[in-house]
């Protein structure tokens, strides 16, 4: 099971970049695969190959009327086909023996 992390910005257009995050959230919204919206990056997390595949999709989308494109992707493979996302948070909170911000 892979989960990332990905963060994909259009340059050179304008300030805000909500309108082009927006393009890529649907992109990632009609894949199926369970993600989470953060405020520099959303966690994307399933196959490997549907995971890349998710990534190429939002590129190809911002491709589209972008001369220029940055992106990071951090990423964690593990054998298994346990989701991850919740269970990492569910985690360091049984840890601290508290809820956190997420």
């Amino acid at each position: 099971m892979l989960l990332i992390e990905l963060s994909m910005n259009p340059l050179g257009k304008n300030e805000s970049v909500a309108q082009d995050v927006a393009k890529i959230i649907h992109v990632i919204d009609r894949s199926g695969l369970d993600y989470k919206l953060g405020p520099m990056g959303t966690c994307i997390e399933g196959e490997w190959d549907d995971v890349m595949s998710v990534v190429k999709k939002c590129f190809i989308e911002l491709e589209s009327d972008c001369n220029r494109i940055t992106f990071s992707i951090k990423g964690d493979w593990r054998i298994g086909d346990k989701p991850r996302m919740d269970s990492k948070m569910e985690s360091i909170e049984k840890n601290l023996k508290r809820k956190v911000n997420t």
